[in-house]
């Protein structure tokens, strides 16, 4: 980890950067990632220790339900292809490096954007906090208890992501897949030594079947618990790709091929989420115990206790980089939603470049904090509760941000009640779950997970909450159409969102980490023969 760590720091200087210390260089590396780049920074942003711990903990304590993780990532793949390509066109074309950027062009809102903004930021901190508890377990494993072991290695990955911005995950993701791929093939190699998936799944049937809890198990609990199953799924799916994070990592691509291609070889990583989230059953078939009841140990404690020292060192190091990589990505994308949407269209207009790579670096820092307290303060039974969370707020910005790469129907005032009015139906229900102790008793009054239940039937809540947007918005654009209220001037054109890396708008930079590409691609290439001539003349 020390090593990985001191690599993030060089990474400043990696490629040689004209810039470090602008927006376009530090937030978004330049906008120059190629193929391999790409593939390895999205995998390490998007497919973290979520991926490795939360989600396994989440299978080894409620069973079947934990898998909602798997048919999401799927179901993200065709989504991603289609929505962040075109995400990618307009933003190089316009310069944009937030989707609060794009959603306040499309409907000719600064307020639109500064909220968007804000929401995107208050997302961001719960899922920063699903990273750093895994952390902490990764570290209550090999003995370092308490909170100073998580501060000391935030500070550390917030001077790395202070110094070398996005280059700094970027280079880290690479070793960090290289030492995750091992940690697969270990996986495997371990279970097949300690009797297979056969002997691993009759072991947690057996557990399951004697716990009081009624909602576990190896299937889903009847109706109730397959409605409950399916709108995380939809949620999940919905929220995933528009946290700010997701789209800062296809924004460093080099053109639109990059972004399709990464984005159809998502499912490779989905086939990993889904061999470690039955690691969860495997934790149960061999009586794994988590320390301190945190059950984030659950997978640290199965690599410290079934390998030899070494290979168990190898695997919790993999585990502690995989919880920073994504950290530091998420961190840097909401210094960048404030920085642009806020300070400089609020506060000083008239930024220079220098001055807002150097207010989204300290902005980083806060929003470490942020996520730091986020852990105190909410204390939930999962981490995963935590994302979840997140995702409640986040799917507020689908109607501005996502569904506004469609159309520009809908009207900015709409918009921004229908966001005001989805999150305040979100936090509203989220405030009202208790969170459910041992034996039936009420360990928490409040914020104690994310479903809810809607005339009989469980749901997640954040569905609730944009069924509640989306009809504000659409029933507020028809009103306010109908009652000429003027809606904003869309800066955008159609043609936008085809724009590829060899459009003559786009401005290309002179330094690409992984090369020019050989020749033009996209829907903007020329003919051969064009391209001849016009380097003739």
């Amino acid at each position: 980890m020390g090593a990985m760590l001191l690599l993030g720091m060089s990474a400043a200087r990696w490629r040689r950067p004209r810039d470090i210390h602008n927006l376009e260089e530090w937030g978004v590396g330049g906008r120059a990632f190629g193929n391999w780049t790409t593939w390895f920074l999205l995998g390490g942003s998007m497919y973290s220790a979520y991926t490795f711990v939360a989600v396994p903990a989440l299978t080894y304590g409620v069973g079947a339900m934990g898998f909602f993780a798997v048919p999401f990532a799927t179901i993200t793949t065709p989504l991603s292809f289609i929505f962040t390509t075109r995400a990618w066109s307009v933003a190089h074309r316009h310069g944009f490096v937030t989707p609060a950027e794009f959603t306040a062009a499309r409907f000719g809102s600064r307020g639109l954007g500064a909220a968007v903004a804000l929401t995107g930021i208050a997302a961001t901190m719960p899922y920063i906090a699903v990273q750093l508890s895994a952390l902490q377990a990764v570290l209550q494993t090999v003995g370092m208890a308490g909170e100073w072991p998580l501060l000391a290695a935030v500070t550390v990955v917030a001077l790395c992501t202070f110094r070398s911005g996005l280059r700094a995950p970027a280079l880290l993701s690479i070793a960090k897949d290289v030492l995750l791929g091992w940690v697969v093939v270990a996986a495997l190699l371990i279970v097949a030594m300690n009797g297979g998936w056969g002997e691993a799944f009759r072991k947690a049937g057996q557990h399951f079947a004697a716990t009081p809890a009624p909602g576990d198990g190896l299937l889903l609990g009847g109706s109730a618990g397959q409605s409950a199953y399916l709108t995380l799924i939809i949620g999940s799916a919905l929220s995933i790709f528009v946290y700010p994070h997701a789209l800062t990592t296809m924004l460093a691509a080099k053109d639109r091929s990059t972004v399709q291609r990464n984005a159809a070889a998502l499912p490779i990583y989905c086939l990993v989420l889904g061999l470690m989230a039955l690691l969860g059953f495997f934790a149960l078939s061999q009586g794994v115990r988590p320390v301190g009841r945190d059950l984030n140990t659950v997978i640290p404690q199965l690599f410290h206790n079934l390998f030899p020292a070494w290979s168990s060192g190898i695997a919790l190091a993999a585990f502690g980089i995989a919880a920073l990589i994504p950290a530091a990505v998420m961190s840097i994308a909401a210094a960048n939603a404030f920085t642009r949407s806020i300070y400089r269209a609020y506060l000083r207009p008239a930024a220079s470049p220098a001055e807002e790579a150097r207010v989204s670096r300290w902005s980083s820092l806060v929003v470490k904090v942020g996520a730091v307290f986020c852990i105190l303060l909410l204390n939930p039974q999962f981490s995963v509760d935590l994302q979840l969370i997140g995702g409640v707020i986040i799917l507020q910005t689908i109607p501005a941000g996502f569904l506004g790469l469609l159309t520009g129907w809908f009207h900015r005032l709409a918009l921004l009640a229908g966001l005001a009015g989805g999150l305040g139906v979100g936090l509203v229900l989220l405030y009202r779950i208790p969170q459910a102790g041992p034996n039936g008793t009420i360990a928490k009054a409040h914020f104690g997970g994310s479903i809810t239940t809607i005339a009989g039937w469980p749901v997640y809540v954040g569905i609730v909450a944009l069924v509640v947007n989306l009809a504000i918005v659409v029933l507020g654009t028809l009103l306010l159409r109908a009652a000429r209220v003027p809606a904003g001037h869309d800066s955008t054109r159609p043609d936008d969102y085809d724009a590829d890396a060899d459009d003559p708008m786009v401005k290309r930079l002179e330094n690409l980490l992984d090369g020019l590409p050989s020749s033009p691609a996209g829907v903007h290439a020329a003919p051969r023969y064009i391209r001849q001539n016009t380097r003739s003349s």
